[in-house]
């Protein structure tokens, strides 16, 4: 053929409205992060891409956006990268480099990342796995980038473990047992409590390349639940997760507030303007629905509620 097929694309919409994210989902691709003096990490992560689009225009360049993605990751192959958020930064600003009617370009990934653990009482090897979550966002402004964890963990209803003790300690009373060994008692055994999984999802997102290690992010979603689990757990291990829960025991709510605290502590050099996205949500065991919390603020924002407390 040997005239120039048309642009449809380009073509003015029958109905001039804007609209803030156009782009492809659920790409995949394998990412090669390196690391100093180990083999690389390889990664079967999935891709989200979004640009804005123009009332004037009818539609965005789909083909595009996945030639720039293969061309980004390619790259990434290629030459060591050794953090999947500096992939999404990249691949974002390229975006918005081609598409010259465009003012944002958003690139979002996300990947299941297998890590290594030792059980807490015997003291064995063992696997686990967490989700990477990365992205950026591009605008002529500048280029934010996000990365964070999904995490599993364990809770225990601080509500349902009180009723319990209440319990405990009304019998103890009538097996003739005395105040201060009541007392005692349920301070060193604690009490049953409904338990469930819980998912902590914790991201951190800042202008240029967050100053963040993902692997602390990791330590930081999992240690803000009742306790760690592991694939692995031979009784001793059993017996210190349900203690360990159950003598710290948190509401759903407690977990994102305990996510808040533990970024504020862990992470001192962000600056103030650095966003934090922190979600819980338990599979309730009791109910047949689940509970959710969330908070999304800036770390100088915690900071300051922190300081109050």
């Amino acid at each position: 053929m040997s005239e120039q097929l048309p642009d449809v694309q380009a073509d003015r919409p029958d109905v001039t409205v804007g609209l803030s994210q156009v782009g492809v989902t659920g790409v995949e691709k394998l990412v090669e992060v390196a690391r100093e003096g180990k083999r690389p990490i390889v990664l079967m992560a999935e891709f989200e891409v979004f640009v804005d689009l123009p009332s004037w225009r009818k539609g965005a360049d789909m083909s595009r956006n996945m030639e720039v993605i293969d061309e980004v990751l390619e790259e990434a192959v290629e030459e060591p990268a050794y953090r999947v958020e500096d992939v999404c930064g990249t691949a974002a600003e390229r975006l918005l480099d081609k598409h010259a009617y465009t003012s944002r370009a958003e690139v979002h990934m996300e990947a299941e990342f297998v890590t290594k653990d030792r059980t807490p009482v015997s003291d064995r090897p063992t696997q686990g796995t967490v989700d990477i979550i990365a992205g950026a966002t591009a605008t002529d402004e500048g280029t934010n980038e996000t990365i964070g964890a999904r995490v599993t963990g364990m809770t225990v209803c601080p509500c349902s473990q009180r009723m319990m003790s209440e319990r405990a300690r009304e019998k103890l009373q009538e097996l003739g047992v005395g105040e201060a060994d009541v007392t005692e008692f349920l301070q060193e055994v604690p009490q049953a409590g409904h338990a469930q999984r819980g998912h902590a999802t914790l991201t951190v997102e800042t202008a240029g390349a967050p100053e963040v290690d993902f692997n602390d992010l990791v330590d930081v979603a999992r240690d803000s639940m009742s306790a760690r689990i592991y694939n692995l757990a031979k009784r001793p291990d059993e017996d210190h997760m349900t203690y360990q829960a159950h003598l710290n025991a948190k509401f759903v709510e407690d977990c994102v507030r305990s996510m808040a605290e533990g970024v504020v502590t862990e992470f001192p050099d962000l600056p103030d303007d650095a966003v934090v996205t922190m979600k819980q949500s338990n599979d309730e065991s009791i109910h047949q629905h689940n509970a959710h919390a969330e908070r999304v603020a800036e770390v100088g924002t915690l900071r300051e509620e922190l300081a109050e407390a």
